[in-house]
């Protein structure tokens, strides 16, 4: 693959100059263009107040000045670009505009330079008709803010070479990005399709006089557990940007036949009524500031929420069928880049494909002129439903599934998964989650089909730490009495059963002490770890002084302890604070994987190896010694140790039952 080391950045505007920043970041030398001085200055006055927030909150550790020093500004394409290896535009969502940028590049840059477009919507293959070398354009979409959103979808098109492909993937991890593949040009990408296509129900919906506004919205935050509602993220995003995606299926892909238009999105764009940036658009933002729209709660029992996701699930079965991206980037893509606490195919494994289909027939009956993909009709007629029958898109075996006020319990024997279930606060720790966890882990430890626990977080994080709006109106001597916390990480470290921490995102403050807590922790590539109660004029408080120092050594326990960064996974594991790091996109696998290896093992040859290395490690080797000794005699006597002897003898797999 070759080495990209100067980059161009063609547009100065939200995502240009944000991905010039990123670029700048990972100590690449960048050129930032422009037609004109002031939108360059303005441009780089709001990348140093980018890098100045990254510094605040210890995500940078070079100095701005630096950064900024590998960004040179430029008007026009001079002769200084010459040797630039990859450029990338970020310019209006206009064909005639990109057209000409790549046929000026095409001219200007060696054969070898890799030109991107981060084109939102337009195909790739008709913007690389203008370009000599068409092999070596390909898209590269971020999210905005590109600095702070995850996800970066790589498209090739017709003629896109697997060798640019492959570079331009490794360079958005090299930027800190969470890339996923799109094999083949399908105009939106993968998210803007699957999203336009939820977009498209909720349209026809209000359409038809099935719903209004409010229900959908309140189904989409309730039920859903979207970070927004759907029109609501219309607003916020612009009514332009879904109007012009929506022209862009319609002029340039025949498959998007099962995404309908808009009418409501068509008379809004002409309206000029855009959302938040006009200061209306399906709600009112006053003075043009994005306020957050009351949504009665109760509205959401109006509808069913499997109607609304159903076309968007229906278009990630024909992606997935006809290979244009994996099951798990798609689900990895709506996730980091929607902000969903689930993936598409995950949601419908969970509702019931065969309800996904239902839904997609009743939307026929009012008038789509839409086909249910046969992906979705040969997994009904197979019986793989999803969860309930234990297959869909996914394999769970036999699950039960229970929701209680904070926490969704999955019992996938011989798993059990605990999922704190905040998501629109991080999953933080209220009085009310930790009472739940604390009954849901005493109930585990009777039940012997259960062999392993997981605990995760749903949505973005693991745990952001303490609700401490909860605490605030504690008195000191309370906090002393109020033990509940720190007994409970003690409960979960002498624990019967290994528990593994399943560190999906933020794990903070006490979210980061109850990891300690655990057995082991497996972190996602994109976990952030810290304990920044220092920020806020406190100390950790269950357990982070003494357990921290331990897992990574007292000096550099005090440095995260006293300056409250924030660490990544990459170097939390360098740290010897994780065990393990998985990439995103098959996080949950990885560690069901794990954690079933370890259930494969005797349950009281687990037990016995935590408690002499939970207690010995605080004791003397002599005092260890003796203890793991008395240990290894007691499990002489049990049943497993004969079976797990004939097994080996026999040269077969032991069934360890636990006695």
């Amino acid at each position: 693959m070759p080495q990209i080391q100067k980059a161009l950045v063609v547009g100065a505007g939200t995502m240009g100059h944000g991905i010039a920043e990123l670029l700048a970041i990972a100590g690449y030398k960048v050129y930032l263009n422009d037609v004109a001085e002031d939108l360059l200055k303005n441009a780089m006055e709001k990348i140093k107040w980018s890098l100045s927030k990254l510094q605040e909150r210890g995500e940078i550790k070079e100095s701005i000045d630096s950064i900024m020093s590998r960004i040179t500004t430029i008007v026009g394409f001079p002769d200084i670009i010459k040797d630039v290896d990859f450029a990338i535009e970020a310019s209006p969502e206009k064909m005639e505009i990109k057209a000409e940028i790549f046929s000026k590049l095409s001219q200007i840059l060696s054969s070898d330079a890799i030109l991107a477009t981060n084109t939102s919507s337009l195909p790739i293959s008709k913007i690389a008709e203008n370009a000599k070398n068409p092999q070596r354009v390909v898209g590269m979409h971020f999210f905005n803010p590109p600095v702070l959103m995850p996800l970066v979808e790589v498209m090739k098109g017709d003629k896109t070479s697997d060798d640019t492909a492959k570079t331009v993937y490794e360079l958005a991890k090299k930027l800190g990005k969470q890339p996923i593949m799109i094999n083949k040009d399908v105009p939106g990408y993968i998210v803007n399709r699957i999203l336009a296509a939820i977009n498209g129900v909720a349209c026809v919906l209000v359409e038809k006089g099935i719903a209004d506004y409010f229900t959908i919205d309140a189904v989409a935050r309730y039920k859903l557990n979207f970070p927004m509602g759907i029109f609501e993220l219309l607003d916020y995003t612009g009514i332009d940007v879904a109007y012009y995606v929506g022209k862009s299926f319609e002029e340039y892909d025949k498959s998007a036949s099962n995404i309908p238009l808009c009418s409501i999105i068509q008379k809004k764009f002409e309206s000029k009524e855009l959302g938040v940036k006009t200061g209306k658009g399906f709600y009112e933002y006053p003075q043009g500031k994005y306020v957050k729209p009351d949504i009665p709660k109760d509205y959401a029992e109006k509808m069913r929420p499997e109607l609304l996701i159903s076309l968007g699930v229906n278009e990630a079965s024909r992606l997935l069928r006809e290979g244009i991206a994996t099951r798990n980037d798609i689900d990895l893509g709506v996730k980091l880049g929607l902000g969903f606490p689930k993936g598409i195919f995950q949601y419908a494994d969970e509702y019931g494909i065969d309800k996904i289909v239902n839904s997609i027939e009743e939307l026929r009956k009012i008038g789509l002129n839409v086909q249910v993909d046969n992906l979705l009709l040969e997994k009904v007629n197979n019986k793989e439903l999803g969860v309930k029958t234990g297959k869909g898109f996914y394999d769970y075996g036999k699950v039960e599934e229970k929701q209680y006020s904070t926490i969704i319990l999955r019992l996938e024997p011989p798993l059990a998964w605990i999922i704190l279930n905040r998501p629109d606060k991080l999953n933080s720790l209220s009085v009310e989650l930790i009472n739940e966890l604390n009954k849901i882990l005493d109930e585990l430890e009777l039940n012997e089909n259960v062999r392993v626990v997981i605990i995760t977080g749903n949505g973005r994080a693991f745990s952001s730490g303490a609700d401490i709006t909860s605490f605030l109106s504690l008195r000191p001597i309370d906090m002393i009495r109020l033990r509940s916390l720190k007994d409970l990480y003690n409960k979960i470290s002498l624990y019967t059963k290994p528990v593994i921490a399943a560190l999906n995102g933020y794990t903070l403050g006490g979210g980061l002490e109850m990891a300690m807590a655990c057995d082991i922790r497996i972190a996602s590539e994109n976990a952030k770890l810290g304990q920044p109660e220092i920020n806020l004029g406190l100390i950790p408080g269950a357990g982070g002084t003494q357990r921290l120092p331990k897992l990574i050594g007292k000096g550099r326990a005090k440095l995260l302890i006293y300056t409250g960064d924030m660490i990544d996974a990459k170097e939390a594991y360098e740290l010897g604070l994780v065990d393990l790091v998985v990439p995103q996109n098959s996080f949950e696998e990885e560690v069901r994987r794990i954690a079933l290896r370890i259930a494969e093992k005797s349950p009281l040859s687990l037990l016995a190896a935590k408690i002499a290395i939970e207690l010995g490690y605080d004791s003397n080797i002599w005092t260890g010694g003796e203890l793991e000794s008395s240990l290894f005699g007691l499990l002489l006597s049990t049943e497993d140790v004969k079976e797990g002897v004939s097994a080996f003898v026999s040269k077969r797999k032991p069934e360890f039952k636990g006695k």
